[in-house]
């Protein structure tokens, strides 16, 4: 991993249950001396993606996501145009829905809706990071990706999140036929114990994946009926999606019926 990678890769400890992280807890998580921890960080610092807070000197993010954010935005309102149809996604299940992107080899969550008609709701981070083998989001991307970008990331270690997180890349790659065929992913218990979320991959104007989007509920609730509303429901307003953002789903996408 080089010194760009190594420097990005302690953004991603940052969560909404951890917004404010310190250097020997950085480098704890990071698996790094605290020496390099530190070196990253400052230069990290140095161009404002993290600034120290605090009595206790805490690193958080810093002003130049606000600013990456507002030009990217601004350029593309994807974030907007997702919520509407995650609403209309959420409340068509009354379950948890979701989309995410793919940057590099890393799916981030980036816009999610919450139904009120349970109690019990699956939750979601901000930006959260989502293991490409072990949720249906990741699982549906990889359906729709192509060979040589599934090989790269099926020949890197899996690690698994939960004991019915499937690690074997044979196993895995049997799975992404089905998602070809059936156009959805299916994941149980694979990243978050008791969820079982569907998910759709998303195009974009050349039929490339650049995401999914996916409905959560626990797996306490999912009986067949809540599956087939889901699977149909998730399959149209994904679809809808990646034709309101000017894509195309490639010829090889199911046919929705």
């Amino acid at each position: 991993m080089g010194t760009t990678s190594k420097a990005l890769s302690l953004l991603e400890l940052f969560s909404r249950a951890t917004p404010e992280i310190g250097l020997s807890e950085f480098a704890r998580r990071a698996g790094m001396n605290k020496a390099t921890t530190y070196r990253l960080l400052t230069e990290l610092a140095a161009h404002g993606f993290v600034e120290q807070t605090g009595s206790g000197r805490e690193y958080r993010l810093g002003p130049a996501f606000l600013r990456l954010s507002a030009l990217r935005e601004a350029a593309v309102p994807m974030r907007e145009v997702a919520l509407g149809v995650l609403n209309d996604l959420s409340k068509a299940t009354g379950e948890t829905a979701h989309m995410s992107l793919l940057q590099g080899e890393l799916l981030t969550s980036v816009a999610y809706t919450y139904s009120d008609t349970h109690g019990t709701q699956v939750r979601m981070e901000d930006a959260e990071v989502l293991m490409l083998h072990a949720t249906s989001s990741g699982l549906a991307v990889l359906a729709f990706s192509p060979a040589d970008f599934v090989d790269q990331v099926l020949s890197q270690p899996l690690k698994a999140r939960t004991p019915d997180t499937v690690t074997d890349p044979a196993q895995i790659r049997q799975q992404l036929k089905q998602i070809r065929q059936n156009g959805f992913a299916v994941s149980i218990s694979g990243f978050e114990q008791d969820v079982h979320s569907h998910a759709v991959p998303v195009f974009d104007s050349s039929s490339a994946c650049i995401g999914a989007v996916a409905v959560a509920a626990p797996v306490a609730r999912m009986d067949d009926e809540l599956q087939s509303l889901i699977q149909t429901e998730v399959l149209n307003h994904t679809t809808r999606l990646t034709r309101l953002l000017g894509g195309f789903a490639p010829p090889s996408f199911p046919t929705i019926t």
